[in-house]
Order: structure tokens, then sequence, then C-alpha cells
């Protein structure tokens, strides 16, 4: 018999709980990259990487509590509902956990804006090149801003796959809002570029995620980013703060925790799923990496 699926299938983004409602992936190309989730009503852990692109996050329905810390630093709470938004320019990693409160869904738009569009936006607004970058903001709310992003959620969900060229000017009017509205005189550089970029990360966890039951490939991933393995490895560890082999581990045990969670397949078959053809091999991974065994686990 066909074991049971109980939920709905999770998104590619890493290892965040919920599912993915829609993206812009094959339509805007680097000027912007959009996605939207169905999130998880509690979430203890997640590690946000840190790529050259600001993320801007949008509440779009739900209430929640938020808590964000850089790692190992004090938690710092906002209680967002829809509207709010979140945006972030670390050029390191940071860990945020959420509580929601409430009977609506808890969905949140992603937007990651290009770095060549957005200090173009940057350098029209101050008439000229400056060393800037955009501020930090927490539970935040602007109308302009909450007008903008409604237009790219009916693009996405409602347009029969949207258009690529619709998606590039709202860009357009989102950095130059952004330039406006946003900026950091204090800081040195928005484009970091040492850093990942977005599209390039997202493209490396997706050939992850399609890839959990294959054995792990650093050479494959590093043509999927177009970089030396070198270059690539220093750069994702800087992003997520694990090497690409420890990430793609996280990966695997975040797909046996939703299966074993969430079907009534056996242990045997989820290990199979995620790569490991030996039980006690999965077995020995599961536990070091979760801290129980997945049977326990399942209990």
């Amino acid at each position: 018999m066909k074991p049971i699926e109980r939920t709905s299938p999770r998104g590619l983004e890493a290892y965040i709980r919920g599912e993915c409602l829609a993206t812009s992936d094959e339509l805007a190309g680097r000027d912007v990259l959009v996605q939207i989730f169905n999130r998880e009503r509690q979430e203890e852990s997640v590690i946000v990487p840190a790529v050259a692109e600001p993320l801007l996050v949008w509440i779009m329905s739900g209430t929640a509590a938020v808590q964000e810390r850089t790692l190992g630093g004090e938690w710092q709470t906002s209680v967002v509902s829809q509207g709010d938004f979140f945006l972030t320019t670390s050029a390191e990693p940071y860990e945020m956990r959420w509580n929601v409160s409430g009977a609506d869904a808890f969905v949140v738009m992603h937007i990651y804006l290009g770095i060549a569009l957005l200090e173009k936006a940057i350098q029209e607004t101050l008439d000229g090149p400056g060393a800037v970058r955009l501020r930090e903001v927490s539970g935040g709310r602007d109308d302009v801003l909450s007008v903008l992003l409604e237009q790219f959620r009916t693009e996405l969900t409602t347009r029969h796959g949207g258009s690529a060229l619709f998606l590039q000017g709202l860009a357009q009017c989102l950095a130059v809002h952004l330039a406006r509205e946003y900026l950091d005189d204090s800081a040195d550089d928005i484009a970091r570029r040492n850093a990942l970029p977005a599209y390039k990360l997202r493209r490396v966890l997706a050939d992850m995620e399609g890839n959990l039951q294959k054995e792990f490939s650093l050479r494959a991933l590093a043509e999927a980013a177009d970089m030396s393995e070198f270059h690539f490895s220093r750069l994702f560890k800087k992003a997520t703060g694990h090497s690409p082999s420890q990430f793609f581990i996280r990966l695997r045990m975040a797909r046996a925790r939703q299966l074993l969670l969430e079907t009534d397949r056996s242990i045997i078959d989820i290990g199979l799923d995620v790569g490991y053809s030996s039980p006690s091999h999965f077995s020995q991974v599961f536990k070091r990496q979760v801290g129980v065994t997945p049977s326990h686990y399942r209990k």
C-alpha cells in the first residue's frame, strides 16, 4: 500500500519548514528574486544566510512574535502582522525564530534586489556614486512599500506565470523607494562584493534539495554556482555558517525529520530517500544531528 502523505511538500529554501507558494526564479533574472512562503506556525531556529543582496521580508498574513539575533547573541523580539516588514543587509548569517498567534496562516514574501539595480537607484538618489548601504529594519511599516509588494504578489499568483518585464519594472520602483527612504550613510558598501549572490545560493540549494539521495559532490555545486570549488566553499560557509558538506547533511536530516513525522514510510525507506543505504549509518548520523534516533523522533 502506498504510504500516507500527511502534509503538502516543503519548499526548497534551505530547511525552513513550510510551503513555497510562488517564486520568480525563471522570470526576472538577476534584477530581483521573489519568493512567497506559507510558514509553519512555530519555528524554533532558522539560520538566515548572509548574501550580497539585501533581504526584504514582508508579512502578507498572520500575526507572530518574531525573534532575531546574531549567532550566539541576545534575542530581539518584534510582534508583526500583515503589512509589516523586515529589511536586513547583514554581512553575517543570523538566527530567527517565531510563534504565530491567531487563526490566520503565516504567509511571507522574500525579495532580494540585484546589487547593480540597487546601486543605480542609489546613484540617482545621491546624484552620483556613494559608498552606502541600506539600514536594518525589524517590524517596520511602510504604506508605499506595501503597495509595491502587493503588485509583486498579484503578478506572481494571479497572472498565469507572470511577466518578467513587469517584475523588472516593479523592481526598479522598489529599488528607488528603498534608496530614497532607507539609506544608511554610516555603512561602507552595499555591494559586499565578496559575498555569495542570492540567485547563486538559491540555485545551489535547489540542486542540493533535488539530489539528497545522491553522493555529495562539491564539484557539481561549484559548477552550479559558476565558481571554483575553493571560492564557492569559502563564500557558502560565510553565507550560511556551514560548509557545503555540513549543510547538505543538515538538509538530509531536515527531509528525514519531515518524512518521519508526515508519512508512514519505513525508517529504512526514509534513510534510502536521503542517501543512506545502511540503516545503522542513517541512524548514527540522525542521532548525531538531531539528538535522538529516527524511531524515537517519530514517537
